[in-house]
C-alpha cells in the first residue's frame, strides 16, 4: 500500500512538473508573440515618418532601379564582347558595345550619386520629423513625467533609441530595398545564362544562412551593449570634469579614477566582443564565397568542356555570382541587425504612446486679459500611490494681492504652485483664474500669465542678454536693459568683461547666487506676467545678496498678484495676506499682525513650538 502511495505521489509530481512546463512554454510563446507584435507596431510607427516624402521615395526607387540595371548589364555586355566580338573579330560590334557600356556606366554613376543624395535627404528629413514629434510629446507629457523619470533616462533615449531609428532611415531600410532589387534582377540574369550553374548558389547561401545569422546577432547584441556602456563611460567622464572641485576638496581622485577605469573596462569588453564576432562574421562570409567559387569553377570547367555554356557566359555568370552572393549575405546581415534595431525602438514607441495627463481643452475659453485673480474651491490632490497632500483647500486671492504660503514641510505648499501652473491637475475641486477654471484655458495662455522665481535659478550657458531675453524672446535690447535696471542688475552686468554680451558659463557658474537671482528677476520683469510665484527665492542667499534681491523683487511685484512660499517670515511680513497651510488645508489666514495677535499656528511657527512628524522643530518653514 505504501509503495502504491509513493508511486501515486511521484506520478502526481511528474504531472505537476509537466503542467508547469506547459504553462511556462505557453507563457514564453505569449511573451514572444507580444514582443513580435510590439516590434511590428514599432516598425510601422517608425516608417510612417517617411510617408510625407513619397515622391522622393519614388525617385529614389527609380534611381535605384537604374543603378541596378547598370550594374547587372555590365557583366552581360562583357559576355557579348567575349562570345561575339573576340571570336568573330567584329570591330563595329565592339564599338557599339563599348559605346553602350560607357553610356550605361555613366547613367549608373549619375543614378547612384542622385540615389545617395536622396537617401541621405529622406533619412535626415524623416529623422527631423521624428525628433520633432518626440520633443512635442515630451513637452505635452508634462511635469509629472519629469518627476518620475530622470533627465539621464531621456538623454539615454535620444542617444540610443532615437539613433537606432535613424539607422533604419539612413542604412537598413534603403539597404534592404536596394539589395533585394539587385538580387531579383541578378537572379533572373543568372538563370537566363545557366540554370544549372545557378543551383550552385543554393547550398552556398544555405550554408551562410544556417550559421551567418548567429555571428550577426552576437555582433549586433554586443555592439548594442558596447553603445550602452560607452554612454555610461561618457557620463563618468563628464562627472569627473564637472565635479573636479569636489573631487579635489574631498581627495577622491583615486576613487573616481578607479570608477572611470571600471566603466572603460566594461565598454572595452563589449566592444572587443562585438569586434570579434564582426570579424568572425566577415571571415565566415568570405569562406562561403570562396567555397561557392571553388564549386562554381569545378562545375563551370565541366560545363565548358561539354559546351553547356560559352566562355563569355561563364565569365559573366562568375561576375554576377560573386556580386549576388555578397548582396545576399549583406541582405541577411541587414535583416538580422534591423530586427535587433527594431527591438530597440520598442521603448521609444511605448514612450510616444504614453497618455498625456495634462492637455489643452478641446474648446478653450478665450480669456483676453488676465488680471490675476485666483480662486481655489475645495481643492484636493494626491500623488499616485501616496496619501493625500491637499485636502479641501479653499482660498480667494484678489488681483494684485500679495499672499504668502507658510507651514511645516510636507503640507502641500509647493504642490499648490504646481497646480496653479497646471503641472498637475487637482484630484477634485477647481482652480479659477479671473473666474475661469484653468482647465478651460490653453496651457500657453495660462503659463504666459505666470512668472516663476525659484530657489535655484537655471541660467543657460549663453550671454546675460540672452538669459534675460528668455522671458520674452522678441524683446528689444532696450527692453532687456530696462528689465535689468528694474531688477537692480544693470550695475553689476556693466562691470562684467563684456557687459550684456558676457557668457555666464554652464548654469551661470561665473555669477554669484545673488547675481543669478537678479538676472532671473529681470527675465521675469521683461515677461511682464500678471501673476508671480516665488518659491524660496531668497532662502539660499547671504544677507547682502538677500537684501539686493528683495529690493529687486519689491520693484517687480508692484500691482501684480504674488504668491510666495516663505522660508523666513521676515521676508513676507509686509504681504497683504499670510496663509498658514496645515495638513493640506488653510488653517488660518490674515495679515501678519492679525495672525500674531491671535497666537495661533503662525505665532507658534515663529516661536518654533510646533514639531513636525519627524520630531524636528517646525520653525524650519519650507
Amino acid at each position: 500500500m505504501q509503495a502504491t502511495g509513493n508511486l501515486r505521489e511521484a506520478e502526481a509530481k511528474r504531472e505537476t512538473k509537466n503542467t508547469e512546463r506547459k504553462a511556462d512554454k505557453q507563457a514564453d510563446k505569449a511573451r514572444h508573440k507580444a514582443e513580435l507584435d510590439q516590434s511590428k507596431r514599432s516598425y510601422v510607427w517608425a516608417v510612417k515618418f517617411l510617408k510625407p516624402y513619397k515622391k522622393k521615395i519614388a525617385a529614389l526607387a527609380a534611381c535605384g532601379t537604374m543603378a541596378v540595371i547598370g550594374e547587372t548589364l555590365t557583366p552581360k555586355m562583357i559576355q557579348y564582347v567575349i562570345d561575339y566580338v573576340v571570336i568573330n573579330k567584329d570591330t563595329s560590334l565592339f564599338i557599339v558595345i563599348l559605346a553602350a557600356l560607357t553610356a550605361v556606366n555613366l547613367l549608373m554613376l549619375i543614378a547612384k550619386n542622385y540615389r545617395n543624395l536622396l537617401q541621405r535627404t529622406i533619412g535626415e528629413l524623416a529623422s527631423r520629423d521624428m525628433q520633432t514629434a518626440i520633443f512635442k510629446h515630451l513637452r505635452k507629457l508634462g511635469f509629472a513625467h519629469y518627476e518620475r523619470h530622470p533627465a539621464g533616462e531621456t538623454l539615454s533615449m535620444f542617444n540610443s533609441e532615437v539613433a537606432s531609428v535613424q539607422k533604419i532611415y539612413r542604412n537598413y531600410l534603403p539597404g534592404v530595398i536596394d539589395n533585394m532589387l539587385f538580387i531579383t534582377v541578378a537572379v533572373v540574369l543568372l538563370l537566363s545564362i545557366s540554370g544549372w550553374l545557378s543551383l550552385i548558389m543554393l547550398p552556398t547561401f544555405a550554408l551562410y544562412y544556417l550559421f551567418g545569422p548567429y555571428f550577426e546577432r552576437k555582433a549586433a547584441l554586443n555592439g548594442r551593449m558596447s553603445g550602452q556602456k560607452r554612454i555610461a563611460y561618457n557620463q563618468v567622464v563628464y562627472e569627473s570634469i564637472s565635479g573636479m572641485r569636489e573631487f579635489r576638496a574631498f581627495g577622491s581622485q583615486p576613487w573616481y579614477h578607479g570608477r572611470t577605469l571600471e566603466r572603460h573596462r566594461n565598454w572595452a569588453h563589449y566592444y572587443l566582443l562585438s569586434a570579434t564576432f564582426g570579424f568572425a562574421r566577415g571571415s565566415f562570409r568570405r569562406f562561403t564565397f570562396y567555397l561557392g567559387a571553388i564549386a562554381l569553377f569545378i562545375t563551370g570547367y565541366y560545363s565548358l568542356q561539354n559546351n553547356w555554356i560559352s566562355l563569355g557566359g561563364f565569365i559573366a555568370f562568375t561576375l554576377l555570382y560573386m556580386t549576388t552572393m555578397f548582396r545576399l549575405t549583406l541582405l541577411v546581415t541587414l535583416l538580422t541587425e534591423q530586427k535587433l534595431i527594431i527591438h530597440q525602438t520598442i521603448p521609444l514607441y511605448q514612450f510616444m504612446h504614453k497618455p498625456i495627463e495634462i492637455d489643452d481643452p478641446a474648446h478653450p475659453f478665450p480669456l483676453k486679459e488676465v488680471r490675476g485673480g485666483l480662486a481655489f474651491e475645495d481643492v484636493c490632490f494626491q500623488y499616485p500611490g501616496q496619501p493625500p497632500v491637499i485636502n479641501g483647500f479653499s482660498l480667494t486671492i484678489k488681483p494684485g494681492q500679495k499672499v504668502a504660503f507658510v507651514g511645516a514641510s510636507g503640507n502641500g505648499k509647493t504642490t499648490m504652485f504646481k497646480m496653479i501652473g497646471r503641472f498637475y491637475d487637482p484630484t477634485s475641486g477647481v482652480i479659477k483664474l479671473d473666474g475661469v477654471p484653468i482647465k478651460q484655458l490653453t496651457l500657453e495662455r495660462l503659463r504666459e500669465s505666470i512668472g516663476y522665481v525659484f530657489q535655484e535659478t537655471y541660467l543657460f550657458g549663453s550671454s546675460v542678454k540672452e538669459n534675460i531675453r528668455f522671458g520674452k524672446p522678441d524683446a528689444s535690447d532696450e527692453e532687456v536693459v530696462a528689465a535689468a535696471k528694474a531688477a537692480y542688475a544693470h550695475d553689476f552686468i556693466m562691470q562684467l568683461p563684456e557687459g550684456y554680451d558676457t557668457l555666464v558659463g554652464e548654469r551661470g557658474m561665473k555669477l554669484s547666487g545673488g547675481q543669478k537671482q537678479r538676472i532671473s528677476i529681470a527675465r521675469m520683469f521683461v515677461k511682464q506676467p500678471a501673476i508671480i510665484l516665488l518659491d524660496e527665492a531668497t532662502s539660499s542667499l547671504d544677507n547682502v545678496s538677500e537684501y539686493e534681491v528683495q529690493r529687486a523683487l519689491d520693484e517687480v511685484l508692484v500691482n501684480r498678484t504674488t504668491i510666495a512660499i516663505a522660508h523666513r517670515l521676515s521676508t513676507v511680513k509686509h504681504f497683504d495676506k499670510i496663509v498658514v497651510i496645515h495638513e493640506g488645508r488653510v488653517a488660518e489666514s490674515g495679515s501678519y499682525e492679525e495672525l500674531i495677535a491671535r497666537k495661533g499656528l503662525l505665532y507658534q511657527l515663529e516661536a518654533g513650538q510646533i514639531e513636525s512628524t519627524e520630531g524636528r522643530a517646525a520653525h524650519e518653514i519650507y
